[in-house]
């Protein structure tokens, strides 16, 4: 390792973004985890993000919630905030501070004012970073999985596997099943319409028809989705000739990972819960509608199928390989 074990006591992780984006960097965190299984590893991140590190606290140890920067969009940016935050960083007095949020164009002269004694992570040509040997040029292609573990095999931290992960408690199963829904294990289909950005949501009507098919085929379908995302669920479940199973809008994170994690397939654009049936290996056709499906995919590529709606915009296309998925699910069955 770059940087022996006996000098990293304290290690931050800036990654203040989404779901999905956190479940991607897993892989990585566990490698860092297990080059320093005795140091305390805090993340940097936005407010939803404290019950993450409840999840994985396996490789976090504590949450610290930041309030947003400018230029970085998923959160408003609070000057004041900002100013209160700044100290109580520097105050903790962090061994290495790790910037996993992007290329670094942005953020990194940001955390270098964080006073870690060491700082990494990416950097771009063209802007700052620190001439430490401890930033990686920015890889701007590929998975975003490997891109991270590229990160710590650059700082000498061995790799520990590319498979994402999804711990389910107690709790979660006592959630999914005060849910009371009627259906079997491998016998239901998700289907998942939503995602945060509208511009990231196939078509309802595709979805719709993409629902009835697996009815057709003798599964029950459920559709799965936040509180915020029950207008595009209404418009699928409006276009559909079936009555689905409405999860949408019910279920806690860990409630729809206990129905990812059994179902026999899921049905969603490129958001978190791709994700998450990955983490399972639940099979699953994807929709990428943002033109990155070699970032964003599953890595697995025989058991998830990601399609590029930018690139081929025709539903027949995603009706194919749905038919091909449902054909391999029935051989698995018999």
């Amino acid at each position: 390792m770059k940087l022996p074990t006996e000098e990293i006591k304290k290690i931050a992780i800036f990654r203040a973004l989404q779901l999905g984006d956190m479940l991607c960097a897993i892989p990585a965190v566990r490698a860092l985890r297990k080059a320093y299984p005795e140091a305390e590893i805090v993340l940097l991140g936005l407010p939803w993000a404290k019950s993450f590190i409840e999840r994985f606290n396996r490789y976090f140890d504590r949450f610290i919630h930041f309030p947003g920067y400018p230029g970085l969009p998923e959160q408003p940016f609070n000057a004041a905030a900002f100013g209160e935050f700044l100290p109580i960083i520097q105050q903790q007095g962090f061994d290495l501070i790790i910037q996993m949020q992007g290329n670094g164009s942005i953020v990194n002269p940001m955390v270098e004012l964080f006073g870690a004694k060491y700082t990494a992570g990416f950097s771009t040509e063209g802007h700052f970073a620190p001439d430490t040997g401890l930033f990686l040029p920015y890889p701007d292609h590929g998975s975003e999985i490997v891109r991270h573990v590229a990160l710590m095999e650059f700082l000498g931290i061995s790799s520990q596997g590319i498979e994402l992960e999804f711990p389910l408690s107690e709790q979660d199963f006592a959630e999914f099943d005060n849910l009371h829904l009627d259906i079997d294990p491998g016998r239901y289909i998700c289907i998942h319409p939503g995602s945060r950005g509208i511009w990231r949501q196939w078509p309802a009507e595709h979805f719709a028809s993409l629902a009835d098919f697996c009815s057709d085929q003798g599964y029950k379908v459920v559709i799965t989705g936040t509180k915020d995302e029950l207008a595009i669920v209404n418009s699928v479940i409006q276009k559909m000739k079936y009555k689905p199973i409405i999860a949408a809008g019910r279920t806690s994170v860990g409630a729809a990972g206990v129905l990812i994690k059994n179902a026999a397939l899921l049905i969603s654009n490129c958001t978190g819960v791709s994700h998450i049936a990955a983490a399972f290996k639940t099979p699953s056709v994807v929709i990428n509608m943002d033109g990155e499906p070699q970032r964003w995919g599953p890595v697995d590529k025989q058991l998830h199928h990601t399609l590029n709606w930018l690139q081929a915009p025709d539903f027949h296309l995603v009706f194919r390989q749905t038919v091909e998925m449902m054909k391999e699910l029935e051989l698995l069955t018999r």
